[in-house]
């Protein structure tokens, strides 16, 4: 294969296989490396490709989030993650993933209004809750009650109308918290705590999660904004693997309260939303500090399984760059609570001081990445393991939406169909049963 520039700037790949000979448009973003549309390649070489997990090919157009592995790199339109983490707030950033531009004054007021006008859920939701054991992980009461909201909501069926779309992206990102909350005391056995318009949405998040009827409550500030920064952070990942469920959902034309309950669904995997609670369920096992050395003798041998939970990433080579913002957040939560004495935290430190010094995991650049932190955060502020993932899909709710809202929108949007390499048996004449 070569690249060539033609006349009228125009860069094309040529690509040769078995003597055929054919010349593919060679598109660029406005940051990344370029890529081949490979659209035309079956028609002119009778040939697809294959790349398992699409980990090397481009499977739509966005002007969402851009990520470079190798460098540590998110941006979020174009802002970096970690300025929009430290300065400002996660209705901001949600404005921004849907419209493409931060809210000036006027506009930031009537977002967060329209937020607050839609957090309520209908009464009738609440009868869903009955139907679930109270041992019921979080996550199927959330991914069957988001999925359910269709049926309250059926004007969202009809995604052709830019008011509807606008309309269920408002409805999905103020109503995923409440439901994420009721969740959590659902499990608890506790009254639902009903949404508080004089809240932003992290505190109005904590309350309805840690809010009693009987006593008042108040949102710890540094706790909030602690939240608030976990909102950010896990707000959009590019094309993830849970982001590309709802697209691939949505190209169908399904309502949208039934594509972000698919992306629910497939963040729900150990390997992608339950990072940080098998970060915890790791340091459990490792039990104490003086088993650490016998651990990473473990993580070292290929024939064990074992593995360093919230170190290196799918993407990021190099350093995951909401990691140092979640490593502040985290010594702020437990210097507010007090904490420091805990016996998972003294283990996290030792094995993050292990590893950043080890030759094997430095070579490897096996850096902690955001779970590794975003776990004992949690935990200290008394979110249990069972709803780390639950929050996960809260925050990612905000990227979602923007991802499916993008989608719909583009001009030629087709129904997603990838291909195989077929490795069955080749055509074969039925055999009756009685000559088997």
């Amino acid at each position: 294969m070569s690249v060539s520039q033609n006349e009228g700037k125009q860069t094309t790949a040529t690509i040769s296989i078995g003597g055929k000979t054919a010349e593919m448009p060679v598109l660029s973003g406005a940051l990344g490396p370029d890529v081949i549309d490979i659209r035309k390649l079956p028609a002119q070489l009778d040939v697809f490709t294959f790349d398992p997990g699409y980990g090397e090919t481009a499977s739509c157009t966005s002007k969402v989030t851009f990520i470079d592995g190798d460098k540590g790199v998110l941006l979020h339109r174009g802002y970096p993650i970690a300025q929009l983490a430290e300065e400002a707030s996660f209705e901001e950033v949600i404005y921004l993933l849907l419209n493409g531009e931060l809210p000036n004054a006027a506009e930031y007021q009537q977002f967060q209004q329209t937020l607050t006008n839609h957090t309520l859920l209908h009464e009738q939701i609440r009868n869903f809750f009955n139907g679930f054991r109270r041992d019921a992980h979080p996550m199927a009461i959330l991914c069957g009650t988001v999925g359910a909201l269709s049926a309250f909501y059926p004007d969202a069926n009809d995604i052709a109308v830019p008011e509807n779309r606008q309309l269920a992206a408002m409805r999905l990102i103020a109503k995923v918290p409440t439901i994420t909350a009721w969740a959590y005391k659902y499990t608890q056995g506790e009254a639902f705590i009903y949404p508080n318009n004089g809240l932003n949405y992290a505190e109005n998040f904590l309350s309805m999660m840690f809010a009693r009827e009987v006593e008042p409550y108040k949102v710890n500030p540094v706790l909030a904004r602690a939240m608030n920064r976990i909102l950010i952070l896990h707000a959009d990942h590019e094309q993830n693997a849970s982001t590309s469920t709802v697209r691939m959902a949505g190209s169908t034309g399904a309502n949208p309260f039934a594509c972000i309950a698919a992306g629910i669904a497939a963040l729900w995997g150990p390997a992608h939303g339950g990072a940080n609670e098998a970060v915890l369920k790791m340091l459990a096992n490792i039990g104490k500090k003086e088993n650490i050395p016998a651990f990473i003798a473990q993580v070292k041998d290929k024939n064990s399984g074992v593995k360093l939970m919230g170190f290196g990433h799918r993407v990021y080579k190099n350093f995951d760059p909401r990691a140092k913002i979640m490593e502040r957040t985290c010594h702020e939560v437990l210097g507010e609570l007090g904490i420091k004495d805990d016996p998972l935290l003294e283990l996290a430190i030792e094995l993050e001081k292990i590893a950043l010094n080890d030759p094997y995991f430095v070579d490897r650049k096996l850096y902690p990445n955001v779970d590794f932190y975003s776990g004992i955060i949690l935990k200290a502020m008394g979110i249990p393991t069972s709803m780390f993932t639950p929050l996960f899909a809260l925050a990612r709710t905000a990227g979602w939406v923007s991802q499916w809202k993008e989608m719909i929108e583009e001009p030629g949007q087709r129904i997603s169909r990838p291909r195989q390499l077929y490795l069955g048996p080749a055509q074969r004449d039925f055999v009756a049963l009685d000559k088997r």
